[in-house]
């Protein structure tokens, strides 16, 4: 099969090119006009490094030693030397896609004309990702200001031959040995370049694009879930009514309702909340899911916005802009940081109602009519009783998560970098939520899915996409009512059918696309 490709122009690529380079290992090329506006802003910087005024990054130190002016003999070192100093980064490796998505993110700004970079660099950095070659980065180093410079600077340490990487056979050698493997010349650095391959946000936005498909993805699942639930507790579709939703015209909220009403439709099991114990509504967990997962919706749409901008940002200090080299601030990762943060809290709210809708599902006084824990003889099996005790662990977690990485800052570099965003930090912790969040709703897929096998057999009608759920989650390893197994695995493969998209596609196999 033929690898996916991605073109790189001086305009930014898109958020799908980014997440096929990194996830998908798509091969990249630097386009003519990306090459032309390089060459175009190295001769600016080799002009300045010509003249006799001193120019931060070109001649002179770096952070808190700008005040040195470097002579011309030693500048070459000072470009090394930043980058062997500033990979100090500790803990377990950070997975092989976010080192992709940093790299081709750092090329992209490379590529844009405004760090100063020769070609060259570009071109080499582009042979490294081609050649499936991924350096060794870090968990712990970055403060997310100036951008994310251990990760980035383990990156280029890679670029140099030194260090380490993983080869595309996944085994960690040193880098020089791989490079010299796939006939890669190293980079002897220039002046400006070392700061110019370290000086990013590119860590924390390559991991905010992934999110924010994953996410996308899991408010879908979620919808779903939440369908499934409603229908196995006898609830009522009412209220999922588009005329309800435009009396409070939130974008996401009516998307997430439109979801929930095509999984229901045709269902013979919602709508009887008069039948036996009346109820005038249906409990918040499951009368509000579209208010929930729409808010989310819409954070995710601002998120999507922000990554957007900071996807067509070239971020280097200093840039050459209009043939001058200007200092600036545009390495701050609060933009990035902030909805990183607000993420997370997503993440938590919708795993928490979730894990409130489950719970209903188990507890025969709020079920309507379903066994004690789903069990098949309550008493002597327990059902999908500690199911929920994981569940509500994992939800527990989610809450420490969702508290903002964003609100602290250290100082550092003697107090020069004395206001730092801490968004490495928040999309790592997001990374974590976003895996939490899948469990909690395979979960529920796994308490739905078993509550409604016990309505059809008991002669309920589930809707024509329930019934399509049901067959995938069989077929996926999910067990039916029944008694006591080992449940883990089952929990395992309700995981899966959630993050691999499974649980959304045999929705959609009846629905059509969902939202």
């Amino acid at each position: 099969m033929d690898m996916p490709s991605v073109v790189l122009h001086s305009t930014p690529p898109t958020a799908a090119e980014v997440v096929a380079v990194a996830r998908e290992s798509a091969l990249v090329t630097l386009a003519d006009d990306a090459v032309a506006a390089m060459g175009a802003a190295r001769r600016v910087i080799e002009g300045l490094a010509a003249g006799p005024e001193p120019v931060y990054g070109v001649s002179t130190g770096f952070g808190a030693l700008a005040v040195r002016s470097i002579a011309p003999e030693l500048r070459a070192r000072l470009q090394r030397n930043i980058v062997r100093s500033h990979a100090a980064g500790l803990g377990p490796r950070v997975e092989r896609e976010v080192v992709r998505a940093l790299m081709f993110l750092r090329l992209k700004t490379l590529a844009s004309g405004h760090t100063g970079a020769r070609p060259e660099v570009a071109h080499t950095m582009a042979a490294l990702l081609n050649a499936g070659i991924t350096p060794v980065v870090h968990e712990h180093g970055s403060l997310g200001c100036s951008g994310d410079l251990a990760p980035l600077s383990h990156c280029a340490l890679t670029l140099l031959g030194e260090g380490e990487a993983e080869g595309p056979d996944g085994r960690v050698e040193p880098s020089a040995v791989l490079l010299e493997r796939h006939g890669i010349a190293p980079v002897e650095l220039r002046e400006k370049e070392g700061l110019a391959l370290l000086n990013g946000t590119d860590g924390m936005l390559g991991m905010l694009l992934m999110a924010c498909e994953d996410l996308g993805r899991l408010l879908t699942s979620a919808d779903v879930t939440a369908a499934l639930t409603l229908e196995a507790l006898l609830g009522t579709e009412r209220v999922l009514a588009p005329e309800l939703h435009a009396v409070r015209p939130h974008p996401g909220l009516a998307a997430s309702a439109a979801n929930m009403r095509r999984v229901l439709a045709g269902s013979g099991l919602t709508g009887h909340h008069q039948d036996t114990a009346p109820r005038v509504q249906d409990a918040y967990s499951v009368r509000c899911a579209p208010q929930v997962a729409g808010a989310g919706r819409d954070t995710l749409a601002h998120a999507r916005a922000v990554a957007e901008r900071e996807l067509a940002a070239a971020v280097d200090n200093p840039v050459v802009v209009d043939g001058r080299v200007s200092s600036n601030g545009n390495f701050h990762g609060a933009p990035v940081g902030y909805v990183l943060d607000f993420l997370a809290i997503v993440a938590a709210d919708l795993a928490s109602m979730a894990e409130r809708r489950t719970d209903r599902l188990l507890d025969r006084h709020r079920s309507h009519g379903l066994p004690p824990f789903l069990a098949d003889d309550p008493g002597v099996d327990s059902g999908l009783m500690i199911a929920q005790y994981t569940q509500a662990a994992l939800v527990s977690d989610l809450k420490r998560l969702a508290q903002p990485a964003s609100v602290d800052s250290i100082p550092s570099s003697a107090m020069q970098e004395d206001h730092v965003s801490m968004g490495w930090s928040a999309a790592r912790k997001l990374r974590t939520s976003l895996t939490l969040l899948t469990r909690v709703l395979g979960i529920e897929l796994h308490a739905a899915s078993r509550a409604l096998a016990l309505r059809a057999a008991d002669g309920g009608d589930p809707a024509p996409a329930t019934r399509a759920v049901l067959a995938a989650a069989g077929e996926g390893g999910l067990g039916g009512p029944g008694a006591d197994r080992f449940l883990a695995p089952e929990l395992a493969a309700a995981e899966a059918l959630v993050a691999d998209g499974a649980l959304v596609r045999a929705a959609e196999s009846v629905t059509g696309p969902l939202d």
